[in-house]
């Protein structure tokens, strides 16, 4: 007869990192294989990771760039009046908002979208105090709209809504599993940090987020978790400690 472990001291799951996070990914995420606009197999895939660590019991936040649709950075520059294209940049984040919010409750997952500018027909304005009981009936939260101010990023938006939701850690989703000295695809020499602290993120200048999130963050001690939205299972992973991502920290 083969012996068995005795219940107690069978192994089981890691324990889960973080109970409550906000996961921010660029637009340029959902355009998948094409260069402009969403792409539904892409926006489903992601969908389906958000799903997995949703059925882990975590909360979950989300905030999503519209550099897809439209970058007022690029509007700017190529004349348009600031204000204005920072606004259609917003819009743009809307529309990938609702875009996340189709999928993910078309495979069971509870959504709601809320936006920093009101738009009562599409989606729920922006209320604190709704928006963590959302989080607390286990509802996705989609924040759209940046802070609904022009000049500020939807990077910066994602730590001000991670603050405000009283979130454990910020994942930034991006194609490469970390942070990296350089860009890595096109220096293969490029060295990737395990862990590195926002000061000398802000002092090497390093693209993970713009400097007034970053600084956020520091101010408030949030991590922030750079992985690579690409590989399958990565998010679910690295909240039970697995697989390969970079903290920045305090």
């Amino acid at each position: 007869m083969t012996a068995t472990l005795p219940a107690a001291s069978q192994p089981g799951p890691a324990p889960l990192l973080y109970r409550r996070v906000l996961l921010k990914i660029s637009g340029e995420a959902l355009m998948g294989p094409q260069g402009y606009g969403l792409h539904p197999p892409t926006v489903a895939r992601i969908a389906a990771e958000v799903k997995a660590v949703h059925e882990l019991g975590i909360e979950i936040c989300m905030v999503i760039g519209g550099g897809n649709i439209f970058r007022g950075l690029q509007g700017s520059a190529q004349g348009m009046e600031r204000t204005t294209a920072d606004y259609m940049g917003m819009l743009a984040t809307v529309m990938n908002a609702l875009a996340m919010q189709s999928a993910l409750e078309g495979m069971g997952v509870f959504t709601r979208v809320i936006s920093a500018i009101p738009m009562d027909q599409i989606c729920e304005p922006y209320i604190r105090r709704r928006a963590v009981r959302h989080l607390e009936k286990k509802r996705v939260c989609i924040f759209a709209a940046g802070t609904g101010n022009p000049y500020f990023t939807t990077d910066t938006a994602a730590t001000l809504r991670a603050s405000e939701m009283a979130c454990e850690a910020i994942f930034k989703g991006t194609k490469v599993d970390g942070v990296y000295d350089r860009d890595p695809q096109k220096h293969p020499d490029a060295r990737r940090f395990e862990r590195i602290t926002y000061d000398e993120v802000l002092t090497r200048n390093l693209k993970v987020m713009d400097a007034s999130a970053i600084a956020l963050a520091r101010d408030n001690d949030l991590p922030i978790i750079v992985f690579s939205l690409d590989e399958p299972g990565g998010f679910r992973g690295i909240l039970r400690g697995e697989g390969r991502f970079t903290q920045v920290h305090g």
